[in-house]
């Protein structure tokens, strides 16, 4: 054989040997969004932002490995919030998550075409038509029906007989939705035990601190606590200014009662963005929205502060205590 052919023959045969190599590359990252509705300084968010990373790492995705993520953090200013949705959208990743109902809105306002699920959202129906089969791009994950404000109602006079007035407190510039949503709930319950409803909405921290302060002094008030952006944003300024004044406090979630509050019934917010890690999982694998139906919750969690109740001169009934998934003392 001449040296011709043995040179040309090796490199052919190199040539065929580089191709598998070539075939075997890693595909390209999939690519997602993230909106959480929360400001990247609140523990909370960040909280949520993991357990939904933490399922998806479950299902075998790995952020900066076969997963690229476009994060952002929405906080408690509603243009921040479509400011930053509006960029998500233009990035254009296959899967939305966001969570929260103004985070949401800005999602939905913008957006018809990228599969989104949403996360901690009150109600989901002016975003989805039909919730056991999803007509548009969008499905998810509901904190709460109606009928809550209800419970809140009677677990918040379970805990202080003696209230006779129920102050449902709300921000006017991202609230009145969910306001509207759970005050007949409330408003029924309240009539059972022959209290009244009123309520007290602000718009920044200002006409927040006035609007608490009206109830210095008052005898017979209980105060139910919105689960909104707004309020979980300025939770701190609420839960002293409740103790303060010594106003027996429904509050949504088991944070705030960790943080000083006096009772509360609602839902693990982090389970919830892990469940729509598995959501997401299904999208990237070919699924539709409409095959994937909006989930309400089923496990409520009540937790109750007992430092705070000794504080108002408030003792819980052994019953509540012994029902209840969380006592800090």
């Amino acid at each position: 054989m001449r040296r011709r052919d043995v040179i040309i023959g090796l490199a052919s045969t190199a040539s065929l040997a580089a191709f598998p190599a070539r075939a075997q590359r890693s595909p390209a990252p999939r690519r997602i969004g993230v909106l959480i509705g929360l400001a990247e300084s609140d523990a909370e968010g960040r909280k949520w932002a993991g357990a939904l990373f933490k399922s998806l790492g479950e299902q075998g995705w790995t952020r900066d490995g076969n997963l690229q993520v476009d994060q952002r953090w929405g906080g408690a200013d509603v243009a921040h919030i479509e400011a930053q949705a509006k960029e998500m959208v233009r990035l254009g990743p296959e899967v939305i998550a966001v969570s929260t109902t103004p985070g949401t809105a800005a999602v939905v306002a913008t957006n018809t075409r990228i599969p989104v699920v949403f996360s901690a959202v009150s109600d989901p129906t002016p975003f989805v038509h039909n919730l056991a089969r999803p007509d548009g791009n969008i499905t998810g994950f509901v904190n709460f029906e109606e009928s809550i404000g209800g419970k809140w109602v009677e677990l918040l006079r379970e805990t202080a007989p003696q209230l006779s007035q129920i102050v449902i407190l709300f921000n006017a510039t991202s609230a009145t939705p969910q306001f509207t949503y759970y005050r007949g709930s409330i408003e029924r319950a309240a009539a059972v035990y022959g209290m009244t409803v009123r309520t007290l909405s602000w718009n920044d921290t200002a006409s927040l601190e006035q609007g608490l302060a009206t109830l210095a002094g008052a005898t017979g008030v209980g105060l139910i606590v919105m689960p909104t952006p707004h309020e979980v944003a300025q939770r701190d300024l609420i839960v002293a200014a409740a103790n303060r004044m010594r106003i027996p406090t429904m509050y949504p979630f088991a944070f705030w009662v960790r943080q000083g509050g006096l009772v509360s019934y609602g839902v693990d917010l982090a389970d919830l963005h892990r469940r729509a890690g598995f959501y997401i999982d299904r999208l990237l694998k070919g699924a539709q929205p409409g095959e994937l139906p909006v989930q309400f919750p089923t496990k409520f969690e009540v937790a109750v502060n007992l430092k705070t109740a000794n504080m108002l001169g408030i003792t819980p009934p052994a019953t509540l205590l012994g029902r209840a998934d969380e006592v800090v003392e």
